[in-house]
């Protein structure tokens, strides 16, 4: 099986609520993408990074016209970790596609979200996005997406996670990705 249409998603994605959480076009950020991330990293054929959530809606106000332009913030943890380990393999973002397991803005930056809203978001949105990709699953949460709907995965920390410097993590974001890569030639 291979991933819906991305108009359809994209419809999916506007289409899911959950009480209490603010959609992207809330946040000025709406627009022909599953995520904002996609205005960088939406390739329809490299390997997929499945990630928690996308920003909390806070941070997501303050830096709206950003995003609008990039999709993303550089300064983030997972972004500087990304990059670290993109540069290590000679790839850009535009190799990737970067997609979330629960597709509203959080309330805060930390918060653990209900596990029947990140269930719901993921049944409604994501798992039309992963269908025949080659997924790397970062993080408790989106290993245990992939599980729960039997998709195969290889399972990497999430770039956030603490613990480790941030060129640790990006060598292993990178050993994860030449994984991928060798699966997708």
């Amino acid at each position: 099986m291979t991933a819906a249409p991305y108009g359809e998603i994209v419809r999916r994605r506007r289409a899911f609520s959950w009480p209490g959480y603010l959609s992207y076009a809330d946040a000025g950020l709406d627009g022909a993408w599953v995520t904002p991330y996609h205005l960088a990293s939406a390739s329809p054929s490299g390997p997929v990074l499945l990630t928690y959530n996308y920003l909390d809606a806070p941070t997501a106000f303050l830096q709206c016209e950003h995003l609008r332009r990039t999709g993303y913030l550089p300064e983030m943890a997972f972004n500087k970790v990304l990059d670290l380990a993109l540069v290590r393999l000679g790839l850009t973002r535009a190799d990737l596609y970067v997609t979330h397991c629960f597709h509203l803005l959080a309330q805060s930056r930390s918060e653990a979200l209900p596990l029947a809203a990140v269930d719901a978001s993921f049944e409604a949105v994501a798992r039309y996005e992963l269908e025949g990709r080659v997924v790397i699953a970062l993080g408790r949460e989106a290993r245990r997406q992939c599980t729960r709907h039997g998709m195969a995965h290889l399972p990497a920390r999430h770039l956030s996670a603490r613990g480790q410097s941030y060129l640790e993590r990006a060598t292993a974001l990178a050993a994860t990705l030449q994984k991928a890569l060798r699966l997708l030639a």
